[in-house]
């Protein structure tokens, strides 16, 4: 019996064009029958490894585009709800949230796009204990309890791994999808990435 495809996600739980591509990565999953590896990791350390800029430090028609007008047309694209700003609490700490989605397991796919909806169709703050507890209500998942297991040890330890390992496989940004070790990066990318799960593109 042949092998089941496996799509490795990294991304962070704030991630704009993640919640943009999340639905799309499911589908394609299903439909080519693959396991998605979730990997949320921390964001800045990731972009400060790649050599990326903070937001701060942005031209102004940079934002107004890729954080902008590009995300506009992309929720369009894609039917999806978004806020038309910035969220309010876009630099908050990731650990939790990314912790629950790594708790989470088999649900991971149901809590992140809940998470990620939350975050740019509410403006809801994802770091803060009560709103998770909420969002994990939401699809029936037990927050109290992921809420405890996201800050245990063993999860934070494979939060700090999914981070490193992102640094070591040269990611630049979230979401990033490998198939086979093949790097594909950004979720305008995902057409791609249901290509090489059926023809592997030539090395």
């Amino acid at each position: 019996m042949p092998a089941t495809p496996i799509i490795e996600y990294f991304y962070s739980a704030h991630s704009a064009y993640a919640y943009l591509g999340a639905w799309e990565l499911e589908r394609i999953a299903k439909a080519a029958g693959a396991q998605v590896q979730h990997r949320p990791f921390d964001f800045m350390p990731v972009m400060d490894a790649a050599g990326g800029r903070r937001f701060k430090d942005r031209t102004q028609a940079h934002v107004d585009y890729f954080f902008g007008r590009e995300m506009v047309r992309w929720a369009e694209w894609r039917g999806l709800p978004m806020i038309r700003h910035r969220p309010t609490f876009h630099d908050n700490p990731l650990h939790l949230a990314n912790g629950m989605i790594i708790a989470s397991g088999a649900d991971a796919a149901a809590l992140s796009q809940a998470i990620l909806q939350a975050h740019w169709r509410d403006d809801a703050d994802i770091a803060d204990r009560a709103t998770l507890n909420a969002i994990a209500q939401a699809v029936e998942l037990d927050g109290s309890a992921l809420l405890l297991a996201a800050e245990t040890d063993a999860v934070q330890t494979q939060h700090n791994a999914n981070t490193q390992e992102a640094i070591a496989r040269n990611v630049f940004g979230s979401p990033t999808y490998f198939v086979g070790g093949d790097m594909f990066y950004g979720q305008d990318r995902l057409d791609m990435v249901a290509r090489a799960l059926d023809k592997p593109f030539a090395a």
